[in-house]
């Protein structure tokens, strides 16, 4: 087989802790297909569903599975493969010696699940779905429950979302394992990215060193690099910039290890051997906010209120410098803070970097008495809700100067009381800022995860003149 797999122990444990859980109904988990990029046979590398993995480990495409909650039989369905499959493949294990190995007994032709939940229904029984991402599956179930493709959605199975939550999000120890090894990657991806730029490259030069290392070690990208001059674009995915003298390079990347276990690491560094006077000023503060958030982490605590401490910090440093004016706490009460900072804090991590994300945020990351905020900044705190032992979280502060959102709201007069407009005008170019590292919240405190990685102002600069 060419997939890894924890002992087969751990997928039935899992399997018959949802089994009790949900304690009826039918269970339908849903495996990927392989995505055509720009003809038939031309593939986007395959990646399977999470929840799939997190239940059955078989990281094989066309796959899928039912779980009795009455009966408590198990069957996994897929297709055998055919003498024209083998010549392009090589032999592989069949779909039954897959099941064995991960304690799944029955196996079954794959067209024959549409039998198994028309007959469901026709009971008057309940079959409980996940909301599906990828438009092949959507348009699978419908078949297979005879409903119109837009009626999907409204049969998605709350009950299920909200068990496979809970136990997803509690990682045990063989999974902080695993992403352990998965944030090392990372930090060697960033090293190796810190230590090769050089004035006068593309971004794509250092953003292909950094690829190359997790690569070397078996794993691939868990998300698409981010390697920017342009730091104030949150999610910029374009490397055709020239790095120069002066400018500060974003690099935002992770490696995602052979079980499909997440990194997410953000170092911001200069293209030349030292930051300026200005950079430092306020990277120093992006780093007060990390370390006051990492302070702020134990269980019971709202990640919402460990967010609004470092927006507090981020505040008051930016108040030292200058750009800021007035009492911290009032000022992010207000928003004022948004101007800089208007991302989310941090969220959750696992198999998916945004881990379980496809269940929805509101699920994911609040709870029954603490929705998502609509206001702009905090509708993109993607966690918010208090934090349990075994949760594995970012936290990944900011600084973000974007000329246009100064422009809306100098134009509008906008939290003139806490923000002063006249010397922010010398920052306008400045790009952006943004660390982050990696977490497990543990039974009284937290513990930083995967191995060092520098990320004071001093040791940036020390490996910038190595």
């Amino acid at each position: 087989m060419h997939f890894t797999l924890f002992d087969t122990a751990v997928y039935k444990s899992r399997r018959q802790a949802l089994l009790q859980n949900m304690g009826s109904g039918l269970i339908v988990l849903m495996g990927n297909e392989e995505s055509s990029m720009n003809y038939k046979d031309n593939w986007y590398p395959f990646r399977q569903d999470s929840t799939f993995l997190y239940y059955f480990g078989l990281d094989v495409a066309g796959l899928a599975a039912v779980l009795d909650a009455e009966s408590g039989e198990i069957v996994i369905f897929g297709n055998e493969l055919s003498i024209d499959d083998i010549v392009w493949t090589g032999p592989l294990p069949s779909v039954k010696e897959m099941a064995a190995t991960v304690g799944v007994s029955t196996t079954a032709p794959y067209a024959d699940i549409a039998t198994w939940i028309r007959k469901a229904l026709f009971a008057g029984r309940t079959v409980h779905i996940l909301p599906p991402y990828r438009p092949e599956n959507r348009i699978k179930l419908a078949e297979w429950m005879q409903i119109p493709v837009q009626d999907v959605d409204s049969r998605v199975s709350l009950k299920l979302v909200k068990a496979v939550i809970r136990q997803r999000v509690i990682k045990e120890a063989v999974e902080v394992a695993e992403i352990e090894k998965a944030v090392s990657i990372s930090a060697d991806m960033h090293l190796a990215g810190i230590q090769y730029a050089r004035p006068g490259m593309k971004e794509y030069e250092v953003a292909a060193k950094v690829q190359e290392v997790a690569f070397a070690a078996g794993g691939r990208l868990s998300y698409p690099i981010i390697c920017t001059v342009n730091g104030e674009t949150l999610h910029n995915h374009y490397y055709g910039n020239t790095i120069r003298e002066g400018q500060m390079l974003l690099l935002d990347a992770g490696a995602e290890n052979d079980l499909h276990y997440a990194g997410d690491l953000t170092r911001t560094f200069p293209v030349g051997k030292r930051f300026t006077t200005q950079q430092k000023e306020i990277y120093n503060t992006v780093l007060n906010a990390l370390d006051h958030a990492i302070s702020l982490l134990k269980p019971g605590i709202r990640f919402r209120d460990v967010h609004a401490g470092a927006c507090e910090k981020l505040v008051e440093g930016l108040t030292a410098i200058g750009i800021m004016k007035g009492n911290a706490a009032e000022a992010v009460a207000a928003g004022a803070h948004t101007l800089f900072f208007q991302c989310g804090l941090g969220h959750m991590m696992g198999m998916d970097v945004h881990d379980m994300e496809d269940l929805g945020e509101q699920y994911v990351g609040y709870s029954d008495d603490l929705q998502k905020s609509k206001e702009f900044g905090w509708k993109s705190l993607r966690l918010g809700r208090a934090v349990e032992p075994g949760y594995v979280l970012t936290i990944e502060p900011g600084v973000y100067i974007i000329p246009s959102l100064i422009d809306q709201w100098m134009a509008e007069k906008k939290h003139t009381n806490f923000i002063n407009y006249t010397v922010l005008e010398s920052y306008r170019n400045f790009s952006g800022i943004r660390v982050e590292d990696n977490f497990l919240v543990t039974a009284d405190g937290n513990r930083k995860l995967g191995k060092f990685l520098p990320k004071s102002a001093e040791e940036i600069e020390a490996l910038r003149n190595c």
